[in-house]
């Protein structure tokens, strides 16, 4: 049972409640005798002391919202998901801009879904001057970050890392003929990687010198959050003077480049592999940095932990004796001992795995971001596949037709997952009806054409909505593309 000092607060705030408010309405108490009106308040729980004063001072001229309907006209239904709805639910988070001024790009959307509250992931786009003297065609950056334990590793992120990427650039040293642009491959992805090691370094020599300042303690704690909680990062610069495209991926966030065949198949190019502890690639390497500890990677996870690379992440990352330092002094999240064993941290690195690729002008192509979100629904090559078929025109075709969304058969409930329905992306529940391409992948990975599926899933809100689907943000570029047309320009 709540104490009865609480009642009246938490009464407060379903009262700012939309769908309570509805309810007040279909009653009406001051109608009825006094009699019938506390037997009704003892039959629903709210005849406490501190409820019967919130009832007894509501029925006085003060101010407060009389109650107006009779106790039998209490039903309040919410209406049933129409595509309207759906569409907005899925496109509340999206954008989409024209590009005019950046030779090879055509238009990039993007689209963000949120399970957790406040979402964890966060996404950025811009335009930069070219780092290379002499080179006046502006670049363009996409980057999305998927945050766990915390939104703050990411919201930094969304503000610095494109800053830092651009000055490592433009610290490069210049070729034998003083030409930055002809440098090279490796001293350019080397310049990318420094940018990501500099600052996850500098998020802890914050956090460091926070702990020991004489700072109020909420600008101590807010200095050291980003380095309590942790975040992947995914970042592509793509330079227009020679067509190449540069992908930086720490974490298990993943970009793949769509490229169409002669034959009009798209073919899926990996551009990231993702970085988790199922990959044997990076188990190899940290077992190789932490000889004699056998149990560091265990259960596709490291010490726990689902990536192997990320920014933040300080229980990965600083001597246990700091840590429990940290929790003391600050509440900081608990050392990952006794349950695990740490003898050697740091076991996660921000260094990212920076991959480049020359864009063909002559062959449509386009360039799929996304954190896991996406990617636990679908694979790349059917990602590639959704965008093919929105890119046909199929999207148009559909739209016009004034076709419905096919709904499943027969009332659907989760339980049919263990009775053979599949959970993940499915071919045919394909549908195209979203102008926005993101918008299009987040439909079909969360249920495409069944709208029961779909609409189900999108009920569920925090903290139940993380049983179901994680935070999904995803961005696609278009490359040779032309003809297609945003509501925006940039």
């Amino acid at each position: 049972m709540l104490p009865r000092c609480v009642i009246p607060s938490r009464l407060g705030r379903a009262a700012r409640n939309p769908v309570f408010r509805q309810q007040t309405k279909q009653f009406h108490y001051a109608r009825s005798s006094p009699a019938t009106q506390l037997g009704y308040l003892t039959a629903t729980g709210l005849a406490t002391t501190s409820g019967l004063y919130w009832w007894w001072s509501s029925g006085k001229r003060d101010g407060v919202p009389q109650l107006d309907a009779s106790p039998a006209d209490n039903s309040v239904v919410e209406p049933p998901f129409s595509h309207e709805k759906v569409t907005r639910i899925l496109s509340e988070e999206a954008y989409s801009f024209s590009v005019r001024d950046i030779p090879g790009i055509d238009r990039h959307d993007g689209a963000q879904l949120a399970s957790n509250s406040p979402c964890e992931d966060r996404l950025t786009h811009a335009k930069f001057q070219s780092p290379w003297p002499n080179d006046n065609n502006p670049w363009m950056a996409w980057a999305v970050f998927d945050g766990h334990a915390g939104w703050q590793t990411a919201e930094l992120l969304e503000n610095q890392l494109i800053p830092s990427v651009r000055h490592s650039l433009s610290q490069v040293t210049p070729d034998s003929d003083g030409n930055k642009s002809l440098a090279g491959e490796d001293a350019i992805q080397c310049a990318i990687s420094n940018a990501f090691v500099n600052l996850d370094d500098a998020i802890f020599k914050a956090a460091l010198e926070a702990s020991q300042s004489n700072e109020p303690l909420h600008q101590r704690v807010r200095d050291l959050l980003p380095a309590f909680a942790g975040s992947c990062a995914l970042l592509s610069i793509f330079d227009p003077a020679t067509s190449v495209l540069h992908v930086a991926c720490t974490g298990d966030s993943r970009a793949v480049l769509g490229q169409q065949q002669s034959d009009g198949r798209w073919e899926a190019i990996p551009l990231s592999i993702d970085q988790t502890g199922s990959n044997e690639g990076e188990i190899a390497r940290i077992c190789s940095e932490h000889p004699g500890e056998e149990d560091i990677c265990k259960d596709g996870r490291v010490l726990g932990l689902m990536c192997t690379r990320a920014f933040g992440d300080g229980r990965w990352k600083w001597p246990v004796e700091l840590q429990q330092d940290l929790r003391r002094r600050f509440y900081g999240p608990a050392p990952l001992t006794p349950k695990y064993d740490v003898r050697t941290p740091p076991y996660v690195t921000a260094e990212p795995v920076v991959t480049t690729v020359k864009i063909d002008p002559t062959r449509p192509s386009f360039l799929i971001m996304a954190t896991d979100g996406l990617w636990d629904m679908l694979s790349s090559q059917q990602a590639v596949d959704l965008v093919g078929k929105w890119l046909s025109g199929e999207a148009r075709t559909e739209k016009e037709s004034g076709t419905s969304p096919a709904a499943s058969d027969k009332p659907f409930n989760f339980g049919h997952f263990r009775d053979g329905v599949n959970w993940k992306f499915v071919a045919d529940r394909t549908t195209v009806q979203d102008d926005n391409v993101a918008v299009h992948l987040v439909r079909n990975c969360l249920g495409g054409s069944d709208l029961e599926l779909l609409t189900g899933r999108l009920a569920f809100g925090p903290p139940f909505s993380r049983t179901l689907r994680d935070d999904i943000t995803v961005q696609v570029v278009l490359f040779g593309v032309p003809g297609l047309q945003s509501t925006n320009q940039g």
